[in-house]
């Protein structure tokens, strides 16, 4: 009866027209705004299956990035080593202090790697710690940033060798020592590993001298200016002398001969 009513109320008049007709579109509009509130909430699944479905997949493109960027930093570290006689395993440090006087440093390679106790660590621009202890896949380091360690190192390519050491205060700071007067040296020379120590390749160059001073009228104290800035320090070199264990027979051979005589 009602919809009959419309219906004779419609044809009486366009005013009554006029007023049926937005009623009737607002009623079409509530309705249309129901179904459409409906059907987007009922869709809510579908799209956050397709947003974590392309979550995913970006995930995998960056962790494939992150693949690449890190090969490309191992690969420029082992390019500048010393090639022979050292053997090297590419690895990433994954926690390290700064803020001690006995800093140290944890690396992602560990005995099943080929990592062990003693090995040296070392990037193309300076001595970075030694191997302390080992895991199955990962190493502690003590780092040259640390006050227990010293590495030999050398004045130039032929120059004079002594201990060098972390200086306990700056970040890139370091300390040669016991470098007899009679070497002669310029600010800004370059400093090397000596290669005296069975544990570091020879060569690679740790920084360049600063001022200097005279030590019991004896020897310089010589400061040097780190080459590596241990702040951004990322990917790194584990590094072993393939001769280490002959060197080690042999010490103890002429240690116990030594022994024997006396």
């Amino acid at each position: 009866m009602e919809v009959a009513a419309l219906h004779f109320l419609s044809g009486s008049g366009s005013m009554q027209r006029i007023w049926i007709a937005r009623v009737s579109h607002g009623v079409q509009r509530n309705v249309w705004g129901w179904t459409e509130s409906v059907r987007y909430y009922f869709s809510l699944d579908g799209q956050n299956r397709t947003l974590a479905e392309e979550n995913l997949r970006l995930r995998d493109a960056l962790n494939r990035y992150t693949d690449l960027d890190s090969e490309a930093g191992l690969d420029a570290v082992l390019s500048q080593l010393p090639p022979s006689g050292f053997d090297y395993v590419c690895a990433k440090v994954v926690k390290m202090s700064g803020n001690k006087q006995h800093n140290y440093l944890i690396i992602d390679k560990g005995s099943e790697d080929g990592v062990a106790p003693q090995d040296g660590i070392v990037t193309s621009r300076g001595v970075i710690g030694i191997v302390e202890a080992v895991g199955d896949h990962y190493a502690y380091a003590i780092s040259l940033r640390n006050k227990d360690m010293s590495i030999s190192a050398r004045l130039g390519l032929s120059g004079a060798s002594g201990p060098m050491s972390w200086d306990g205060r700056s970040a890139n700071g370091a300390i040669l020592r016991e470098i007899p007067l009679q070497y002669r040296f310029e600010a800004g020379d370059t400093v090397y590993t000596s290669g005296h120590s069975s544990i570091f390749p020879p060569d690679i160059p740790l920084g360049t001298t600063g001022e200097a001073k005279i030590v019991n009228g004896a020897t310089w104290e010589i400061e040097v200016d780190m080459f590596q800035d241990f702040s951004t320090l990322k990917y790194v070199a584990v590094v072993r002398n393939t001769g280490e264990a002959e060197i080690r027979a042999l010490e103890e051979r002429v240690a116990a001969e030594g022994g024997a005589k006396r």
